[in-house]
């Protein structure tokens, strides 16, 4: 029996579809959405001209608040399903930060989108399913 699921999310239709089946599917589970800010999208957004730190601190901090804008979207729809979630972000790199908190928070299962967003990055976050699924200590479910 599954009692704790993890459900990586980020702005795509995937992520948004994994959620829904985790809500229908494991609805008596503890569920938490955890998103992951990729800290190398500060470094490409700064640059390396002008005021670096204060760039980065203003990006973090645009990266965290869209972080909790999209967490709070993700409690909203479990709760229109009548259905408690768990949220949190972190930052690192994407897949080893989703296997980590699987690891480290015990739980049993991963449900989690094929591909992310559209366009160029799809093939890399496409490549993200694909390592969590590979490095994962638990089952991974991928919703396409």
């Amino acid at each position: 029996m599954v009692s704790s699921v993890l459900v990586p999310i980020d702005d795509s239709e995937r992520s948004t579809e994994a959620l829904e089946y985790a809500l229908e599917t494991h609805s008596d589970a503890t569920i938490t959405a955890i998103h992951v800010i990729d800290p190398r999208k500060f470094y490409a957004a700064t640059g390396i001209e002008g005021s670096i730190t204060a760039d980065y601190e203003r990006i973090e901090e645009n990266y965290e608040r869209q972080a909790e804008a999209l967490l709070e979207e993700a409690r909203e729809t479990a709760a229109e399903r009548g259905v408690e979630l768990e949220t949190e972000w972190v930052t690192g790199a994407v897949a080893r930060s989703i296997v980590d908190y699987a690891d480290e928070h015990d739980v049993d299962g991963i449900v989690m989108g094929s591909h992310g967003r559209s366009g160029a990055s799809r093939v890399l976050l496409g490549s993200v399913a694909e390592s969590v699924t590979r490095r994962s200590p638990v089952p991974v479910t991928i919703v396409r």
